[in-house]
């Protein structure tokens, strides 16, 4: 099972991602964005509760449906951040991710329900 990417803490101690928990870096956003129909939306604009795309850094042992560098679709609203050499991830239950986006699910099954 996959564990750690090399994360290290400040002081340059390992990290080990424990049970269900997936360790994920947000994706970038750009602010401005554009609907299909191209109208610019301005980052200012509120559209309700959005979920949010992030890559994976590193998985617990317990976790089965997700692997490093998958990228995963969650809520983040109430997501534990934590800052680890200046970069900022957010902590997640395996629970809490809404879809997985990989090469490897190409295979046409479904997929799992957690």
């Amino acid at each position: 099972m996959p564990e750690s990417t090399g994360l290290s803490d400040g002081g340059g101690l390992p990290v080990r991602v424990l049970h269900d928990r997936v360790l994920v870096r947000v994706d970038a956003e750009t602010g401005e964005r554009r609907s299909t129909a191209g109208i610019l939306i301005p980052a200012t604009a509120s559209v309700g509760k959005r979920l949010a795309w992030a890559r994976v850094v590193a998985v617990g042992v317990n976790v089965r449906t997700v692997e490093v560098a998958d990228r995963v679709l969650f809520d983040p609203e109430g997501q534990a951040e934590v800052e680890l050499h200046g970069a900022t991830y957010l902590m997640l239950r395996e629970r809490d991710v809404h879809a997985v986006a990989a090469e490897r699910l190409s295979d046409g099954s479904p997929g799992l329900y957690l």
